[in-house]
């Protein structure tokens, strides 16, 4: 299930250094143009609490909704790896659009990365990807799975996330995976006290994940973004956060329509 049009797609520098890569197929580019690595790490690493967790080698899953460029995994194996972390982590991912291997071999997340040599698992993994889940051992501590398919068919048995990274394209081009549905779904793959975050602050999104079941706050975005929203289904989870009335938000994303 390569990208169609994984030819076209081209790789952007954005401003902190790192690449991101423009997709063609939907019109937006995978990361914020003002920094791709800079926004991964404020979003799904330090706004999360999971640094915490890895730093304490505690037993995590995570669950991410869009592989994209693969930046979010090899971030997770570089703070692994400062941390002298021992954790045992289940990361799994969904990717309905594979870019290419040629694409991830031009990548230069090496130069971003305290442990380089990372960034040479990510053309093995797009070269050898078939349709369905696939397991790669990456690390000693560090097993990974990655759905080739469509959301609506990952189905995995007993996942329980603790942590979400939401990261699929914006509610404007890939609607699909902003849902009241699709964070339904997301509730039933988590742990009630799991944490989900996302760069979006889009009212649909909040007014569907309220919907779903999901507590919702916001706090301070990356990059010159003034929100992000951190969600679970434990209040408790979002003590320290900028809660939003959630019986508002649901009853709007009812009212409208919105999944």
């Amino acid at each position: 299930m390569n990208d169609p049009q994984a030819q076209q797609s081209k790789l952007v520098t954005t401003r902190d250094g790192s690449h991101t890569v423009y997709s063609p197929q939907f019109d937006q580019h995978y990361h914020n143009p003002n920094g791709a690595i800079a926004e991964s790490k404020h979003v799904f690493f330090e706004q999360s609490q999971l640094l915490g967790e890895i730093k304490n080698s505690n037993l995590v899953t995570i669950l991410e909704v869009g592989f994209g460029t693969g930046l979010n995994l090899l971030l997770l194996m570089d703070y692994v790896l400062d941390l002298e972390s021992n954790s045992t982590i289940d990361f799994f991912s969904i990717e309905g659009f594979p870019i290419s291997p040629q694409t991830t071999e031009n990548l230069n997340y090496d130069q971003h990365l305290n442990h380089p040599e990372l960034a040479n698992h990510l053309p093995a993994i797009f070269d050898d990807l078939s349709e369905g889940m696939n397991e790669f051992s990456l690390t000693s501590n560090i097993t990974f799975h990655l759905f080739n398919g469509m959301f609506e068919d990952f189905d995995p048995d007993n996942l329980r996330a603790d942590y979400i990274f939401h990261d699929a394209f914006s509610p404007d081009v890939n609607p699909e995976l902003w849902t009241g549905q699709t964070f339904k779904r997301l509730v039933h793959f988590s742990h009630d006290n799991a944490i989900l975050t996302t760069y979006c602050a889009a009212s649909k999104a909040q007014g569907a994940m309220a919907w779903a079941g999901w507590k919702v706050a916001k706090t301070q975005g990356a990059l010159g973004k003034r929100e992000m929203i951190v969600a679970s289904q434990s209040a408790e989870m979002l003590a320290d956060f900028n809660r939003i009335n959630e019986e508002h938000y649901a009853r709007r994303y009812k009212e409208e329509d919105f999944d």
